[in-house]
């Protein structure tokens, strides 16, 4: 004898698709908020493509450009996604991707690709150990601590190059991070799409996810199944700033110097990326994905901005009204 097992979702939607105006019934009930990231990206994107096609909005080149100039910010905002859904914040990636590039093109001149790499992880990994360390063991609010990381790594990236650019003149490292195609597909989008991908799966799939997940929810619940909350606040803040030092050696080897400035606001940029795609700012919940069409959202809207000929205060203006406008539509009653 065979049994059909169904949860009590399906099984409600299946009584309401079948009476009569049942689908009506089934999409009032349905949730929209949590689709409302990609509503309004489908919905900007059309109103751009009609009001800008004159302008070349639609053309190859300007959607090739919309992808490269929001791939840093993905990379970032991935690795914020794990922070936020822990319950925590992570302020100072901006500067450690600044940090990071000059490091790496410092090193790279003077010993070479390999150890150039090496040194721009190595300023992630660091940042990232103090960073989990104070908070996982001294309790520190991860604000206060990555607030005055910020400065730090700023000032440290200001002063060892004494605010002048380092350029990279190795090709390879410039076409391998950032530069270059594979094909007619920019390497910066094949960088974006590894870390979502990784990103998404882990999240979602791992038991490290989970515990991520789950101290984020709450944190006493979470202890009591056996997670060391400490341990996964520790993983999640040297996780981001890892990140963060990947997305600086992108932005050296995009422009093709190392600059203290590199990265600086992006901190801002990543929080409202991940917000916007539906991380639960007080943590427990989170989409990499919906990170992803947060970046997208960002970057479509300042690239339309500017095609449409707003000068940069009213860019900000208008950007600033269509992320509280979404954040708004997507908070659940």
């Amino acid at each position: 004898m065979s049994h059909t097992t169904s949860t009590p979702a399906a099984a409600t939607a299946g009584a309401a698709a079948a009476e009569p105006g049942g689908l009506q019934r089934l999409l009032r009930e349905l949730d929209w908020r949590r689709y409302i990231i990609y509503i309004g990206f489908v919905a900007m994107f059309a109103v751009f493509a009609v009001l800008l096609h004159d302008e070349g909005f639609l053309s190859s080149n300007n959607l090739l450009n919309i992808f490269r100039q929001t791939a840093t910010i993905t990379v970032i905002a991935v690795g914020m996604t794990y922070v936020i859904a822990c319950a925590e914040i992570d302020l100072s990636v901006g500067s450690v991707a600044g940090l990071s590039s000059v490091v790496t093109a410092m090193a790279l001149a003077h010993w070479g690709l390999v150890v150039g790499v090496l040194a721009g992880l190595a300023v992630g990994l660091v940042v990232g150990t103090i960073n989990g360390a104070l908070v996982s063991l001294l309790s520190i609010p991860s604000f206060l601590v990555t607030l005055g990381m910020l400065g730090i790594a700023a000032g440290v990236a200001q002063w060892i190059t004494a605010s002048a650019p380092q350029p990279i003149l190795s090709d390879a490292f410039n076409l391998a991070f950032g530069s270059g195609n594979f094909g007619p597909i920019p390497g910066l989008l094949i960088w974006s799409a590894v870390f979502v991908i990784v990103g998404a799966v882990v999240l979602a799939r791992t038991r490290f996810g989970r515990q991520v997940l789950a101290t984020g929810g709450n944190r006493t619940a979470a202890e009591f199944t056996g997670v060391r909350t400490r341990r996964i606040k520790f993983q999640v803040l040297l996780l981001s700033a890892t990140v963060a030092s990947v997305a600086g050696m992108l932005y050296a080897g995009r422009l093709q110097s190392g600059r203290f400035q590199w990265g600086a606001g992006d901190e801002l940029s990543a929080i409202a990326a991940v917000i916007l795609g539906g991380t639960s700012l007080f943590g427990g919940s989170g989409s990499v994905v919906g990170t992803l069409f947060g970046a997208l959202l960002i970057g479509l809207i300042n690239n339309g901005l500017i095609l449409a000929g707003l000068d940069s205060s009213q860019q900000q203006v208008v950007r600033g009204a269509i992320i509280i406008l979404a954040v708004a539509l997507a908070r659940k009653k």
